[in-house]
Parts: C-alpha cells; structure tokens; sequence
C-alpha cells in the first residue's frame, strides 16, 4: 500500500493493530497457563475476553473504510510476545515467573496504548469521530489493564517474588 495520505497512513496503523491483537489472541492463553498467581490469571483472562473485542472493532472500522485488516504482521507485537515466551522457556522460579508475566504484559499495553493513541488521533482528524470513539474505548481499556498490573505487581506478585 503506498502511504500518500493520512487516511492511507491511518488504515496502515489499522491493520497493524489488528495484526497486534490476533497475536495476543493466541498468546494470552499460554500466559494463563504459565502464571500461578490466580489473580493475575483472572486478570489474563479478563483481558484476553476484551481482546476479542477489541479485534471486533478494528473489524467494524475497516468494514467501514471498505478495507480488510488483513495483509500486514506487526512485528514489534511479535517481539514483544518472543520476549514473554523465552522468559516462560527459562522456567524460573513460579512467582518470579509472574513478576516477568506482568512485565512482559505491561510491555504490550504500552506499546498498544501508543498505537490506539495514534489512530484515534488521525480518526479524529479525519472526521471519523464515531471511528475515534471506538479507538478510545480500545484505548481506555488497555489503560485499564495496565493499572491493574500493576496494582497487582505492587500489592502481591512482586512481594511474593522477592521472598
């Protein structure tokens, strides 16, 4: 796709946080799997549920502009989600474990933070408000998770990693 404008640019963004989100799709149960702490499993699981959602309003944007998500792979996403896999390869210590799970986690949130910030930014821009409002809820939830990682970490996970 050649990027000559801010729309062309936008969809770009689009479909790389589409690309994001499936990747996180398939890696949110591995990290169930891994994390013993069962809050932070709850909170895994809570948010691989708004994930899917999240996918479903990319998908009704890019319906929307006319385009498919697909044809793009966000590859800082895969490296981040590398990152989490080897710390989960290493087998360390359980609750160390799910000190690294948050933090790899929070890594994601941040990254996706940046990239809704972005696009709903150009959506508003570009007169898509009702597209800028769905951003922003993708947005204020990922701002949510991120919160709550890290009420978690400094309240039981990284406590018990110390002992």
């Amino acid at each position: 796709m050649e990027l000559d404008t801010l729309k062309d640019l936008y969809i770009e963004e689009l479909k790389d946080l589409w690309s994001a989100e499936r990747q996180i799709i398939k890696a949110l149960p591995k990290m169930i799997k891994a994390a013993s702490n069962k809050e932070l499993q709850a909170a895994f699981r809570t948010h691989l549920k708004e994930t899917e959602r999240q996918v479903e309003r990319l998908e009704k944007i890019c319906a929307e502009l006319g385009v498919s998500p697909r044809g793009k792979k966000c590859v800082g996403m895969e490296g981040l989600l590398e990152e989490g896999s080897d710390l989960i390869g290493e087998k360390p210590d359980p609750d160390v474990l799910d000190a690294g799970l948050i933090s790899a986690a929070q890594h994601v949130e941040h990254y996706e933070m940046a990239g809704y910030g972005t696009v709903r930014t150009y959506a508003r821009q570009l007169g898509y408000e009702s597209q800028a409002q769905l951003l922003q809820q993708t947005l204020d939830e990922e701002g949510k998770t991120d919160h709550l990682l890290t009420d978690l970490a400094e309240s039981r996970v990284n406590l018990d990693a110390e002992a």
